[in-house]
């Protein structure tokens, strides 16, 4: 995938021959009027040879910048690497909050209340970036993507969990969402059509296997009746996911999530005024905060970096960061809303990070 920075993009040659535009020239490449005065004037071979020269002329390169006759490809930069990973970090961080704050929003609004609120706050603000930033309309061919994008991350994954959450506690969700990275790798690769090495894949089943396994024996082993609209929820978040990381290889990341949070407005609104007047809201401290993380914190900040993060590391290597997810939600749920976290948490930790260790080194 195409990453959103300039020290990965190859930077333009100039050819210069016979008939040939030179870097930073404008209009189509054409013989100068005598050279096309003696083509079809003189006979024999000078002619031919006049034709031959202006046919063959080096092919018009885009220019890259005033510079590019002197610059060569470079290869992309550790900096841009190690960027990537600490943005796509603090996006995993921001999830991480995500359950335990719709758990609080919960207690003030209705399922659907919430999900319709926070999509609509969230698509105020980023309509406000935009606005300031005096961003253009994206490109035709980029609004199918991002309706995958709004329809998986904005709509889907909220909605879904939400429902989930009313009958499973936040680490038995988590067993799905440790699932997520895998499933978003899975995705990826049908999607972009490369193929992580077996290394990458060993290590990021593993890594799901622990979570998995983990988080089953932490819930008891007992599928709750809301696991059907989790699974639902991770089908359609690593679609998002994998869209939203191919849009941020062509637009600023913060761009994708915000088109597509704009996108589903006027549905949003409208469905804010219906669930309002249809679910009980019953304001407190815990409903605000919560609506306000998921709204700003988790929908706009968290997709923000995320899709930055992709796009400069790429979609298998920073979806296998979420494997330390759900164990980050664990210890927020036993700081916010008082669950206990058993002994081994500490373990399952130090197995999941050596995963994301390995998936991070192996090549993709």
């Amino acid at each position: 995938m195409r990453t959103h920075d300039s020290a990965t993009a190859p930077d333009a040659i100039a050819v210069t021959g016979p008939g040939a535009r030179t870097a930073g020239s404008s209009g189509p490449s054409t013989p100068a009027p005598d050279s096309r005065a003696a083509a079809s004037q003189a006979p024999g071979s000078g002619s031919r040879a006049a034709v031959a020269g202006s046919r063959t002329a080096a092919p018009r390169v885009p220019d890259s910048g005033p510079d590019s006759r002197a610059t060569v490809s470079r290869a992309p930069a550790p900096d841009s690497r190690r960027r990537g990973t600490l943005l796509a970090g603090l996006g995993v961080v921001a999830f991480s909050l995500t359950f335990p704050s719709t758990v609080w929003g919960l207690e003030s609004f209705g399922p659907w209340s919430l999900v319709a609120v926070r999509s609509t706050l969230a698509a105020l603000l980023a309509g406000v970036f935009l606005l300031a930033g005096r961003v253009p309309l994206p490109e035709r061919r980029h609004w199918a993507g991002l309706a995958v994008v709004a329809g998986g991350v904005v709509i889907g994954f909220p909605l879904l969990t939400s429902l989930a959450l009313q009958t499973s506690t936040t680490s038995h969700a988590a067993v799905v969402v440790g699932l997520l990275p895998l499933t978003t790798a899975a995705f990826a690769a049908l999607r972009t059509g490369r193929h992580p090495s077996r290394t990458f894949w060993i290590a990021a089943v593993s890594g799901a296997v622990v979570v998995l396994g983990f988080t089953l024996a932490e819930s008891g082993g007992a599928l709750s009746t809301g696991d059907l609209y989790l699974f639902g929820a991770l089908l359609v978040c690593a679609a998002g996911y994998t869209e939203g990381g191919r849009l941020a290889g062509l637009m600023p990341g913060w761009q994708v999530i915000g088109w597509a949070l704009v996108l589903c407005l006027p549905l949003m609104v409208a469905a804010s005024a219906v669930a309002l007047s249809l679910e009980p809201v019953r304001l407190n401290a815990h409903g605000v905060i919560g609506l306000v993380w998921v709204a700003a914190g988790s929908t706009f900040f968290g997709l923000y970096v995320w899709y930055r993060g992709m796009a400069a590391i790429g979609i298998p290597k920073a979806s296998q960061l979420q494997l330390a997810q759900p164990l980050l939600t664990l210890v927020w749920s036993v700081t916010l809303l008082g669950e206990t976290l058993s002994p081994a948490a500490p373990v399952a930790a130090v197995a999941v990070l050596v995963c994301i260790a390995v998936t991070q080194r192996s090549k993709s």
